[in-house]
């Protein structure tokens, strides 16, 4: 058996790659399956040490509800159920699965009923993180109640003979108080999996990989900026050298001074760069245009119609390489007909036009904390390590509705202003990301004693550890007020601000 892989089943939930993330955080590796392709032979061709069953949106009981093959719970590999994950184990032995007469979001209090391996360690009474809208209302006979909640009985199951365990909770969420353990209870204590997966050969696997593949071809790379963006530079660039080919699309949605930002950091970096003006481009495209998911669709047409047009002008041009990571395959897909939360422009694969570049995607399988631990590695400055994440789409999808040139330019004051208070107060590192979302709402105000009607705008500072769950950040009422008074004073547009203290979930950190 393959020591050191849990295999998880994908069933659609929000959290699933946060199991991957807390099991890597162990030192062991896991992966996906996705429900689609869920076979025996799939799961026999892997040889995991022990398997998870994801939550997921549907109902066990619903038509379109995956239903796995039973004899899966016949391989004599330790299975662990999370939320839909127990509800698909107790569904399947013969169990009943109803509507909650109470549903349950956010916080609750599990009561231990009885001891069990999972719960090793683990005191009576914890905090859990529960989001369901299902129950299980029958246990299977094979099965006994270890732990509930003050609105849920069966909060968790064990088999009474075998290693398959199920929570009706997510242990995987921050929120929940012993969840890192009950993890590592399945997966050291049950799966018996030694904890020694690092990343130190991560680099040199993939520069192989990358130079093997391309040999003497043309790689096309478009440079955000960003974190994920560089590290995939910096790696292939290790590979193939003079072969890779970077791009800047200026958009126009950018923040003020990155083109500058970004020809520094790859003269640096000796990273081969070539700019792109393409603002009144991306601009008429977007032109009337309020729903967010059509935006970001323009966008991400518009890049790949760049791409090709530069690709055309390069010799042996053959590959085409994006920074994509985990939590942009999460929140682009649409998994067995469920609804993806936002599409990612680089994710989804390539239109026909462009089908005669290949992929590279170095970072898909790492998450954001283990790109900045590459990136860490790989030398890369503190200006590029510690920079805030900055979406794809841009200010596009931070200006709520229709986009114009006025409005592109209040939002670039106004984050001027919030960045360089962030950095004179020490703020900048200590938060996980901040920025300014103007509103298609206008609001009366008074100004010098004359009445206003101007937009109205809002400041997100969140904190985080992998972007999956956030919740906000808990400023002083005189920064905030400094922030607000700045901006109102010095932005010609904005006559109120507001601050945004949802957590993720139910929110996701940018509005669109």
């Amino acid at each position: 058996m393959k020591k050191n892989f849990i295999l998880i089943l994908d069933f659609g939930s929000q959290y699933s790659y946060l199991i991957a993330r807390r099991i890597r955080e162990m030192g062991v590796y896991t992966d996906f399956l996705q429900s689609n392709v869920i076979s025996l032979s799939k799961i026999l061709s892997n040889k995991p040490n022990g398997i998870i069953l994801s939550g997921g949106p549907l109902s066990v009981y619903d038509n379109s509800a995956m239903i796995i093959n039973k004899d899966i719970f016949k391989l004599d590999i330790p299975i662990f159920g999370i939320c839909y994950g127990m509800q698909l184990i107790s569904h399947i032995f013969g169990g009943k699965v109803e509507k909650s007469k109470i549903k349950e979001y956010g916080k609750s209090h599990l009561i231990i009923d009885s001891y069990s391996k999972i719960f090793h360690g683990i005191q009576k009474k914890s905090i859990v993180w529960m989001s369901h809208f299902d129950e299980v209302t029958k246990i299977p006979k094979e099965f006994t109640i270890v732990g509930h909640t003050e609105y849920c009985a069966i909060a968790a199951l064990v088999h009474t003979t075998k290693d398959i365990y199920a929570v009706q909770f997510h242990p995987e969420v921050k929120n929940t108080e012993f969840g890192r353990t009950i993890l590592k209870n399945f997966v050291v204590r049950i799966c018996k999996c030694s904890q020694n997966w690092v990343l130190d050969n991560f680099v040199k696997k993939s520069v192989h990989n990358i130079r093997k593949r391309v040999l003497k071809k043309q790689v096309i790379l478009g440079l955000s900026g960003g974190l994920d963006s560089f590290v995939t530079a910096i790696i292939i660039h290790k590979a193939i050298g003079k072969s890779l080919n970077c791009l800047f699309i200026d958009t126009g949605l950018f923040l003020n001074k990155e083109k500058d930002r970004i020809f520094s950091l790859c003269k640096e970096s000796n990273l081969p760069i070539k700019i792109i003006d393409a603002r009144d481009r991306f601009l008429s495209k977007l032109t009337g245009i309020s729903d967010p998911e059509k935006k970001r669709k323009i966008i991400g047409k518009e890049f790949i119609s760049i791409f090709q047009e530069e690709s055309e002008k390069i010799m042996d041009a053959e590959f085409l390489a994006q920074g994509t990571i985990y939590s942009d395959i999460i929140e682009s897909s649409s998994k067995n007909g469920f609804s993806s939360i936002k599409s990612h422009h680089n994710v989804g694969g390539l239109p026909n036009k462009l089908m005669k570049l290949k992929l590279i995607e170095p970072l898909k399988k790492l998450f954001k904390d283990e790109v900045k631990k590459i990136g860490v590695q790989l030398g890369l400055p503190n200006e590029i390590l510690k920079r805030h994440p900055f979406p794809g789409p841009g200010l596009g999808i931070r200006i709520i509705g229709k986009i114009n040139k006025k409005k592109i330019l209040i939002l670039k004051k106004a984050e001027d202003i919030l960045m360089q208070e962030l950095i004179k107060n020490n703020l900048y590192n200590s938060v996980s990301q901040a920025f300014i979302v103007l509103l298609p709402i206008k609001s009366v105000g008074i100004m010098g004693d004359k009445r206003t009607y101007e937009y109205s705008a809002v400041l997100r500072v969140t904190h985080t550890e992998d972007f999956m769950t956030a919740t906000v950040s808990h400023l002083s009422y005189n920064f905030l007020e400094k922030i607000s008074n700045r901006i109102i004073n010095e932005v010609d547009g904005i006559n109120r601000m507001l601050y945004d203290i949802t957590s993720k979930p139910p929110s996701t950190i940018e509005w669109e």
